[in-house]
């Protein structure tokens, strides 16, 4: 599998992808007009960033040149304040969690029509310091009482690992990956006290990297672009140990317990006012398997992501 070697880009908090790049993937025209114009800017999940960072190289690159796209990564609700706005707001906000419905309300009122975009599977992914050789696999439930404080000691969990203390690391509550942690694996309990929660994905694999008792928790693309820094937690969800990969990352498959689907939300009114805004979510959903195969996602069924694009081109009449 091709991977696009993003982890150099993780730098910056917001980044304008430009024209500069290369090695760039051919992909599939949206609407065919060589005559777009403007820009088109996107905030939101640092999960989907690498995913929404390649698809806006692409179009750029590929497909209109006279179009600007900004993508910047503030996390998914830091987004969703910058989308849902009176007045120059985003175009698309990329989500790695489903709008709440306090979101969706606040879209209603202000007259946003919103149109959610799923464009791909992520796996949450565990990870630890290349030289933690005991905790290589772990159950579900361990897992949780790892995050939960309920075992502080690697020695807690099972008597031949080390007497030394978990420290553990995770993205902060600006990003969807925390929320979806802490409500549908967690159940909304607090997670353990202090563990060390960051901003930037980035600093998140460094720091594990450094940390022989540490582990962590982000999607799975941030893993397996920096398998020589970290490694990947088998975990046991009652059928023997699954390793996160994207053969197991599915809604059905065997690491569905750790699977959910990622988003980028389209600012109808927008599309409708800004060509280009419309065309580059078309050419979103018809590039977004190969896409998503290249940056760490698990790619969507062939007829999700086209009905998704009949929708959109529907949009164009």
């Amino acid at each position: 599998m091709k991977q696009f070697k993003w982890t150099t880009m993780l730098v910056a908090l917001s980044v304008l992808v430009t024209l500069s790049a290369c090695g760039n993937t051919e992909g599939t025209s949206a609407s065919g007009d060589d005559t777009l114009q403007g820009s088109v800017v996107i905030d939101g999940s640092g999960t989907v960033y690498p995913f929404m960072a390649l698809m806006a190289e692409n179009y750029m690159y590929n497909e209109e040149e006279g179009v600007s796209v900004e993508v910047s990564r503030a996390g998914t609700s830091a987004g969703f304040k910058k989308f849902l706005v009176d007045e120059n707001g985003t175009d698309f906000n990329d989500a790695s969690r489903q709008i709440k419905d306090e979101e969706a309300a606040l879209a209603e009122e202000l007259g946003i029509e919103v149109k959610e975009l799923k464009v791909a599977l992520d796996g949450l992914t565990f990870v630890v310091h290349p030289d933690n050789t005991w905790a290589t696999e772990l159950t579900q439930e361990e897992v949780i009482q790892i995050f939960l404080g309920e075992k502080k000691n690697w020695s807690d969990i099972r008597e031949d690992f080390p007497d030394e203390p978990i420290n553990t690391y995770g993205p902060n509550e600006n990003h969807g990956t925390y929320e979806f942690f802490w409500e549908e694996i967690l159940d909304e309990q607090d997670l353990v006290e202090g563990v060390n929660l960051q901003q930037e994905y980035s600093t998140l694999v460094d720091l594990v990297s450094k940390d022989e008792y540490a582990i962590g928790f982000f999607g799975y693309g941030y893993y397996v672009n920096n398998t020589d820094k970290i490694s990947a937690v088998n975990v046991d969800f009652g059928n023997g140990p699954v390793e996160p990969s994207l053969d197991t990352i599915a809604e059905d498959g065997e690491y569905a317990p750790f699977t959910r689907p990622v988003f980028t939300y389209l600012n109808v009114n927008l599309a409708k006012e800004k060509p280009q805004v419309l065309d580059f979510a078309i050419y979103t959903m018809k590039n977004a398997a190969q896409v998503a195969e290249e940056t760490g996602f698990a790619p969507l069924p062939a007829e999700d992501l086209q009905k998704a694009v009949e929708e959109l081109e529907a949009l164009q009449q």
